[in-house]
C-alpha cells in the first residue's frame, strides 16, 4: 500500500471513530433527557438542551462568525459565504434535524420507555442506507443490506410486544414508539442535507449553522406563544428555572453539549469521509447502550426479543466494519 493509501486508510478508520463515539454518546441522550423531562415539559427540555448545544459550538462560531468570503477552510481569518441555494438547504435541514425530530422524537419518549425508544432507533440504519442508495448513489452488496436489516429485526420485535392502548407511567405503548420512528424520518433528511452541503463546506461549520439555526426556529416556536399570551391566551407556561434541581440542570448541560454539539460534530465530520450507507450501522449503537441505560439505570425491563435485537446491531456493526470493502471517491470527501 502507497504512502497515499495508508493515509486514505487511517482516515476512513478515523471516520468510522468518529461515528461510533457519536453514537455511544447519542446512546446516552434518552437518558439524560428522561432525567430533565421529570421537572419540565417536552418543549422546555428540548429548548435548553440546545442553547447548551449553542454554548458547545461557540467556538467554530466565534472562528467563522459572518458569512463573506467563499471557503471551505476553517479559520480565525476564513469566512464562510453560503450560496442562495445552500441557505435553503442550511435551513430545511436545520428545521427537520432540531425543532421537528427532537420535540417528536421526546414527545415519543413521553409515551414510552428509553429502552423502547432507544432500540426503536435502530430502524435508522436501513432508512439511511436505502436512501443513500437511492438518492446519493451510495453503493452497498447483498451482506451490507443483510446486515443492516438484521440490526432492525430487534426493534420490529420491540414494537409487536408493546401496548397498543393507553399504558401506566413507565410503560411501553406503540404511540410512542411510532412517534420515535416518525422522528427517524426527519432525522434522515437531516443527515442527508448536511452531507450535501459538506461537499462544499467543512464539518465544523455545517454543523455549527445548522445547530445555531435550528435552535432560533426552536426558540421562536416555544417562546412566542409566551410571549404573546397576555393578548392571545394559550396553553403555554413559564420557563421552568428556580425550581430545577441540579440533576436536571446536568443532564441539560450534559445532553447539550455532549450529547448534541459533540456528536453532531463528530458524526458531520465521519460522514464527510465515510459513505453515509456504511456509517449508518453505528446510529445502532444509541439503541444498544441507551436500552442498556435504561434497564440498569431505570430499572426498565426488556424481554428476550429485546435482547436478541441488541445481539445482532452489535453483529451488523462487526461486519460492515471488519469485512473488506473498497473506497468510493465520488461519496467519500477529502
Amino acid at each position: 500500500m502507497t504512502v497515499t493509501g495508508k493515509t486514505e486508510g487511517r482516515i476512513l478508520w478515523l471516520g468510522y471513530g468518529a461515528c461510533a463515539l457519536a453514537g455511544c454518546l447519542w446512546g446516552t441522550g434518552f437518558y439524560f433527557g428522561r432525567l430533565a423531562m421529570n421537572e419540565m415539559s417536552v418543549e422546555y427540555m428540548v429548548l435548553y438542551r440546545f442553547l447548551f448545544a449553542c454554548v458547545g459550538m461557540l467556538p467554530v462560531l466565534v472562528m467563522n462568525p459572518t458569512p463573506r468570503m467563499k471557503t471551505c477552510s476553517w479559520g480565525p481569518r476564513h469566512r464562510v459565504r453560503l450560496t442562495g441555494e445552500e441557505i435553503k438547504l442550511l435551513l430545511i435541514s436545520a428545521a427537520l434535524g432540531v425543532p421537528v425530530q427532537f420535540l417528536i422524537q421526546f414527545h415519543g419518549l413521553e409515551h414510552t420507555t428509553v429502552s423502547h425508544a432507544s432500540l426503536m432507533v435502530g430502524s435508522m440504519p436501513v432508512l439511511l442506507a436505502a436512501a443513500a442508495a437511492m438518492f446519493a448513489g451510495e453503493r452497498l452488496d447483498w451482506i451490507g443490506w443483510a446486515a443492516l436489516v438484521g440490526s432492525t429485526v430487534g426493534a420490529a420485535l420491540i414494537v409487536m410486544g408493546a401496548h397498543h392502548g393507553p399504558a401506566a407511567q413507565g410503560e411501553p405503548t406503540l404511540y410512542g414508539d411510532l412517534l420515535v420512528v416518525a422522528s427517524l424520518c426527519t432525522a434522515l433528511a437531516w443527515i442527508l442535507l448536511s452531507k450535501k452541503l459538506m461537499m462544499t463546506h467543512s464539518p465544523p461549520v455545517v454543523t455549527a449553522y445548522t445547530i445555531l439555526s435550528g435552535t432560533v426556529m426552536l426558540a421562536a416556536w416555544i417562546l412566542v406563544p409566551l410571549a404573546v399570551k397576555p393578548w392571545i391566551p394559550n396553553g403555554s407556561s413559564p420557563m421552568p428555572f428556580a425550581h430545577v434541581s441540579m440533576t436536571a440542570w446536568v443532564a441539560l448541560v450534559i445532553s447539550g453539549i455532549a450529547c448534541t454539539a459533540t456528536t453532531t460534530f463528530l458524526w458531520n465530520w465521519g460522514i464527510h469521509h465515510v459513505p453515509a450507507s456504511r456509517a449508518g450501522v453505528f446510529l445502532n449503537i444509541e439503541p444498544a447502550l441507551g436500552s442498556y441505560l435504561g434497564v440498569q439505570l431505570l430499572g426498565e425491563h426488556l424481554g428476550p426479543f429485546a435482547w436478541l435485537g441488541g445481539g445482532l446491531i452489535l453483529v451488523a456493526a462487526i461486519i460492515l466494519t471488519v469485512r473488506g470493502h473498497k473506497h468510493e471517491p465520488e461519496i467519500i470527501l477529502e
